[in-house]
């Protein structure tokens, strides 16, 4: 046994450098000038110009108020006068073991299969306007290959999510789809997994580039790597040559109005989430991540000021075992931070760099036991004369195993953060609850979900 012990650090320490070794792609310069040729070409300029527009339009001037909207309705859910049944279900109803106000919305009724675009009108915080797909027809994803980029079959994923308008995504039955390339998707879809296990594994992951109005809802995506590239449909109308994919799970790119719920993702090449270039209006809920080293990156560049209209919501997920740092990384931009349980960190929860501003609401922080990673905050390449002025605040956290949030920036005052809200909803405590069904549901028709 004895003689097994050296064996085993060995084997632990290989495995840890194997995770932190690579940084993320888009942070360096080299994966820029790999993909400049394609972005500089005229379809892509003229669909990014575009992207910037709706961009723009997406972004709220006064986040604070966006944030605070929210922050007041899990406190009125928790608390108000029908706190109780809020949270359990009344009589007329039924059992429901929807726990938050956005599950609440739509988990509780029977009938959620045959009115599934009403999870539309569900979405809270920055990407509170996402309907994706709603309007549109339903689409039913019958085949789980991928084997044709450029003419993908009908009844395919691929196909659904290249084709023009809005398009509401179902699958005929439980299926696990390895993509052989990345999946470009185009504008108002809607991917919806309920009812079926869904999982997007071993091969490419998910783009969104230059688009608008995404729903991505109830699927698993596990273990995905570098797509090679080469000729790829990214439009009804239109498919052309791409450079590698990054590795993400889900790659936000110039796009806005973004809603990811119920995802339960791990162990991907690169981010499982990463939102860059001007990205903004994005909630992402409700979700379950493990198993990975850089979570969530929100924007790849020092230098890059578009994303100053970065606005996006991080609330009611669960960030579990196995996870090492940025949860998120923010650069630039408003990022608002609510009702996540925070389980597992091997370095740090939240980081930034680049004056972001992250509001820290109602979270519960558990540290390792590592007694170097305590802190669940880290600012990068700056000194602390100068992210002292930075806005990063905590309100009503809950900090466990001696974990300590390092703020920074002016107290909030005259804010919609109000005193009412602030004091009285305390949503640190009921993070256990609100996050309780985080990641992909197993939904069956005919039955609350």
């Amino acid at each position: 046994m004895a003689k097994l012990y050296p064996i085993f650090l060995l084997t632990c320490l290989v495995v840890t450098i194997s995770t932190l070794v690579h940084a993320n792609v888009k942070e360096d310069k080299a994966y820029w000038d790999r993909i400049a040729p394609v972005l500089n070409t005229t379809y892509w300029q003229q669909k990014a110009s575009a992207a910037a527009m709706k961009n723009d339009k997406a972004y709220t001037p006064d986040p604070y108020a966006v944030s605070g909207n929210l922050s007041h309705s899990v406190s009125e859910m928790i608390i108000g006068n029908q706190g109780r049944r809020n949270l359990a279900g009344g009589k007329a109803r039924g059992p429901c073991m929807a726990t938050n106000p956005i599950d609440r919305c739509w988990r509780c009724d029977p009938n959620w299969a045959n009115n599934r675009q009403k999870l539309a009108d569900c979405v809270k915080g920055f990407g509170r306007k996402t309907t994706g797909g709603k309007g549109g027809p339903i689409y039913v994803v019958t085949d789980p290959s991928d084997s044709d980029m450029v003419n993908p079959r009908p009844g395919t994923l691929r196909f659904g999510v290249t084709r023009n308008g809005p398009l509401w995504i179902t699958f005929a039955r439980s299926m696990t789809i390895r993509l052989n390339q990345e999946l470009i998707m185009t504008s108002h879809k809607t991917i919806d997994g309920r009812g079926a296990d869904v999982t997007i594994a071993s091969g490419a992951g998910i783009t969104i580039q230059f688009i608008e109005n995404v729903i991505i809802h109830g699927i698993k995506i596990f273990d995905i790597v570098v797509g090679s590239g080469g000729l790829i449909r990214d439009g009804q109308d239109h498919f052309g040559q791409r450079t590698m994919s990054d590795g993400d799970g889900i790659s936000i790119f110039g796009s806005s109005n973004i809603w990811i719920d119920h995802v339960s993702m791990r162990n991907c090449r690169d981010g499982l989430v990463d939102a860059i270039m001007g990205s903004t209006a994005i909630t992402i809920s409700n979700s379950h991540f493990t198993d990975h080293n850089e979570v969530m990156l929100f924007g790849a560049s020092d230098g890059y000021g578009g994303d100053e209209k970065m606005q996006i919501t991080v609330a009611f997920n669960h960030f579990g075992k196995r996870l090492i740092q940025r949860m998120p990384r923010c650069r630039f931009g408003f990022i608002h931070v609510l009702n996540n349980d925070y389980t597992h960190w091997e370095m740090y929860a939240i980081g930034g760099s680049m004056h972001p501003t992250i509001i820290s609401e109602g979270n519960r922080f558990i540290a390792p036991n590592n007694g170097h990673a305590k802190e669940i905050t880290k600012r990068e390449y700056v000194d602390e004369s100068v992210w002292k002025s930075w806005q990063w605040r905590s309100i009503n956290d809950v900090y466990l195993n001696g974990a300590f949030f390092r703020q920074g920036g002016p107290e909030l005052k005259d804010r919609p953060f109000s005193r009412k809200d602030m004091i009285k909803s305390r949503p640190g405590t009921y993070v256990g609850r609100l996050t309780r069904y985080s990641g992909s549901l197993r939904c069956i028709v005919g039955k609350p979900c």
